[in-house]
């Protein structure tokens, strides 16, 4: 499995892992200049962008939410700043968090974890 494989069958798996948590998946890699979303999802009042990390298999002390940098959290918040101007959506609460997940391969299952508000 080649990490573009990974990445995309990460964010089928985020979606569903998502929705078994209550979200509405509204639009998937919203792309500007200025970044890209994986993921924007809705519950109750609150929109997630949503950025997605995943490893094809579990590596000794490196988890997949290690490669979620300062400069990439920014780029996801003002890039959600920028879906927010361009749908005239007004006030309402957002925020950033990062599904990680690890495939296994052998066993074909996938372990998904959220870090909420980051």
């Amino acid at each position: 499995m080649n990490s573009g494989n990974v990445g995309a069958l990460g964010e089928e798996v985020a979606c569903r892992y998502l929705e078994e948590k209550g979200m509405q998946v509204i639009e998937r890699n919203f792309k500007r200049g200025i970044g890209e979303i994986d993921i924007i999802a809705k519950k109750s009042d609150v929109i997630h962008f949503v950025e997605v990390k995943s490893f094809s298999r579990e590596m000794s002390g490196h988890r997949p939410e290690d490669n979620v940098h300062r400069r990439k959290l920014q780029k996801v918040k003002r890039t959600g700043e920028l879906y927010m101007l361009e749908r005239g959506i007004g006030e309402v609460s957002c925020q950033i968090d990062v599904v990680c997940i690890i495939f296994d391969q052998n066993k074909r299952t996938a372990r998904c974890r959220i870090l909420e508000n980051v």
